[in-house]
């Protein structure tokens, strides 16, 4: 029976964890690490001016006083013998679409396990609803996962519509889209009269054509995104050179 890592970024209690768990409970042995805490926007930062608590609850999770990438290194990396074949972050509160991958900790969660030479997968629910859905999305993917083969250092962001499994279109392959510029902070007073600041919601989509995982997600199907932690943009390395030698000649 293979071995599956899940982790998240919502924390070891949160309801996507637990669902993502039980659908996979009878696919797989599994082994559950995640933060004790929500780390919703660690994108992929390690700890590494403190020792980390690796701590084993009564239903059988371990909880990390640390990052999602924290859980995915100490799930991986040494703490049991065994290493698994897969790692799965999710189910994620909320979708991780388009420059979300930028700061999401779920997104980083895979990609620890990438770095670390694992198959890996990011799950995130576009809502906080049908995480039934999510799991049988998930179930769907570990099933078939061992006929995909992807080049080193890549991971597949996975981003399931809110929605009854009945009422899903499919699944398509996707690229990321973009969203507009971020939105100004929300100022606010302290109740002793200090500003404060929240980051504000995310903006508008600014590119949701028809092949990207906003268009696909509004149209009711799962998206499926290959992602790469190769962050190169290769097509500008000449132009680049040409400004570098001209700067050097100048």
């Amino acid at each position: 029976m293979r071995r599956l890592l899940l982790s998240n970024d919502d924390g070891v209690h949160a309801p996507g964890l637990k669902a993502l768990a039980g659908a996979l409970e009878n696919h797989a042995r599994l082994r559950v690490v995640a933060p004790d805490r929500d780390m919703s926007g660690a994108s992929n930062s390690l700890t590494l001016t403190r020792p980390l608590a690796l701590t084993a609850l009564d239903n059988g999770f371990y909880s990390v006083d640390g990052t999602p990438a924290d859980c995915v290194y100490l799930g991986v990396n040494g703490v049991w013998e065994e290493r698994p074949d897969l790692v799965i972050s999710g189910i994620n509160h909320g979708a991780n679409l388009g420059d979300d991958v930028l700061y999401s900790g779920t997104v980083a969660a895979a990609m620890e396990g990438r770095n670390l030479g694992m198959a890996a997968l990011a799950i995130s629910l576009c809502g906080q609803r049908h995480f039934e859905t999510a799991g049988r999305v998930a179930a769907s993917l570990v099933g078939a996962a061992e006929n995909l083969s992807l080049p080193p250092r890549s991971l597949l962001n996975v981003n399931v519509p809110d929605l009854p499994w009945s009422e899903i279109r499919g699944f398509r392959v996707t690229r990321l889209g973009y969203r507009g510029p971020a939105s100004r902070p929300i100022h606010m007073k302290d109740p002793r009269g200090r500003d404060r600041y929240w980051i504000a919601a995310v903006s508008e989509n600014a590119d949701d054509a028809p092949d990207t995982d906003f268009a696909a997600i509004e149209a009711g199907f799962v998206s499926i995104t290959p992602l790469q932690t190769d962050l190169t943009r290769h097509e500008t390395l000449n132009d680049v050179q040409g400004w570098l030698d001209g700067l050097s000649h100048a």
